[in-house]
């Protein structure tokens, strides 16, 4: 009986022997199944807290897609969190070893799995992309530029894109924005480029360039840009005409190919008849008379101002497109319809006579002696031309006998304006009166007709050659310091020098300028 109680004692423990050993063989199947499903899974622990992630330190942006930045909020977890990743991550590397089948293309997926939910977590809250962006300061909203530029010595201008509103008869542009819109602008500019020129401004009206929520309703809608701008100032006058508006507007209006409208404020009818032919070449449009229009016109781009660099001078790096001062006199050329564009190298002076135009002034800084200087001029083998284009003169007609000629000579003034219509290579001989005037001789004329493609001469005269020998004695300080007259201001110069002296050309010193000229034309 003992017996047989032992053996089933033995039974019953065989069997829960078995039992035990097949549960355990269950489990490390399922362990080892769960681990070759996905080996590098973690074991986290939600303890309820949330992973607080810090901003990124300036360099290190994960916004700008920097992986300092990536790295810089990796290392930031909490250390809980790293202790407790790190001992899952071990225990798993251990069952890892023992399931050598297991792809490394899975490893790989799991890896770009687990830099998802990091990107994830970044952006997560926008409450914590507001936090990151007010502390980095990285990402800012771009400003609109201010709608006047002043820092040009010359002129100022300001250029708008938007809805921009004109009132007719006003002295108001209005760029129209929402009425929270901060802070407000203001500026108040003369369309004219002869900034802090106080006696030429005091005949150009006085404009006033506003951000604002409120004008009046548009009447007339343009689908083209509009350039403001002034004819008052010193337009009358050969010189300023082109210098202080024409150059200027080419250089302004030409990149718009036409397809722009002006509005002009201190309207003078004779003016823009003169200068019509130019005006249409720029505009396909009619002139806007600013001053006696009643209409709200409304334009998506508007420059008031016209941009304007040194006398008579286009800085290519700062022109759009690249425009010199040849393009501007190309350019004057095709518009009055003048044949020859360039003048071609003269071998023989027997096969045809060079010709001479000489600009003969009627008032302040005339020639006494032209016929003098003709018959000198017509010796050395010239046909000689005697003209002026004064306010009256018909520029078309006149464009073309300077364009008919090879050199151009003429006392200081704005005569020598018309040498925008001579050809290229020709030559321009400037005869400056006494006084220290070359300075202002060079920048008005001097380097203008070179940048212009054209031969310069210079000649200064002497006192004997000046007028001036005949109101002033010889050791009168207007002879032996006439830069003194300089430190006065330049209404001193204007009145002693430009105003009151006249020319009488030595003729056998002038020989030697004239022959110059002719050895430009025969390279």
């Amino acid at each position: 009986m003992g017996s047989k109680l032992k053996l089933v004692r033995n039974v019953n423990h065989a069997r829960r022997f078995r039992f035990l050993v097949l549960m355990a063989g269950c489990f490390v199947v399922t362990m080892a199944f769960l681990v070759a499903s996905k080996p590098q899974t973690p074991v986290h622990y939600n303890s309820g807290f949330r992973t607080w992630l810090p901003p990124p330190q300036s360099g290190d942006d994960v916004v700008n897609g920097d992986n300092n930045g990536i790295q810089g909020i990796h290392s930031a977890l909490s250390e809980k969190e790293d202790a407790l990743n790190s001992q899952a991550l071990g225990e798993v590397e251990k069952e890892e070893k023992q399931v050598p089948h297991v792809a490394e293309s899975n490893i790989e997926k799991e890896k770009s799995f687990q830099r998802e939910e990091n990107a994830i977590v970044v952006e997560s809250t926008p409450k914590e992309e507001a936090s990151i962006h007010e502390l980095t300061g990285t990402i800012q909203i771009p400003e609109r530029k201010p709608l006047c530029d002043v820092s040009d010595q010359r002129v100022d201008v300001c250029e708008m894109y938007g809805d921009i509103r004109i009132p007719g008869n006003s002295s108001s542009v209005i760029f129209m924005e929402p009425s929270n819109a901060e802070p407000k602008e203001l500026w108040q500019v003369h369309p004219y480029p002869r900034k802090g020129d106080e006696a030429c401004l005091a005949g150009v009206r006085e404009l006033t360039v506003k951000a604002s929520s409120e004008s009046p309703k548009c009447t007339f809608h343009h689908d083209v840009p509009a350039i403001v701008f002034s004819v008052g100032g010193y337009t009358g006058n050969l010189f300023h005409d082109f210098t202080d508006l024409l150059v200027p507007l080419f250089l302004t209006a030409r990149q718009f190919d036409g397809e722009v409208r002006f509005v002009v404020t201190d309207f003078k009818r004779w003016w823009i008849a003169k200068y019509l032919p130019v005006l249409q070449r720029l505009s396909k449009y009619p002139v806007i008379d600013h001053d006696k229009d009643d209409e709200v016109h409304c334009f998506k781009q508007v420059i008031v101002g016209l941009r304007a660099h040194k006398e008579f001078h286009i800085d290519p790096a700062r022109a759009p497109n690249g425009y010199t001062m040849i393009d501007f006199t190309k350019f004057m050329r095709r518009v009055f319809s003048v044949g020859r564009e360039t003048l071609n190298c003269i071998e023989d002076l027997s096969a045809r006579k060079p010709r001479l135009l000489i600009i003969a002034r009627k008032r302040s800084r005339a020639f006494t002696n032209v016929d003098e200087i003709v018959a000198a001029a017509e010796e050395l083998g010239y046909e000689v031309v005697v003209g002026e284009a004064d306010a009256g003169t018909n520029l078309a007609r006149f464009a073309q006998i300077v364009n008919s000629c090879d050199v151009m000579m003429g006392v200081h003034g704005a005569g020598l304006t018309n040498f925008v219509f001579l050809p290229l290579n020709a030559t321009v001989i400037q005869i400056v009166p006494w006084g220290g005037l070359e300075w202002i001789a060079v920048l008005d004329f001097g380097n203008p007709a070179k940048e212009m493609g054209l031969n310069y001469v210079q000649y200064s005269i002497s006192i004997e050659e000046s007028t001036l020998s005949e109101q002033y004695p010889k050791d009168h300080p207007a002879f032996t310091d006439p830069m003194s007259f300089h430190k006065r201001g330049f209404h001193v110069v204007r009145s002693t020098f430009m105003k009151n002296q006249n020319v009488k050309l030595d003729v056998s010193r002038f020989r030697d300028v004239l022959w110059k000229a002719l050895e430009h034309m025969m390279q």
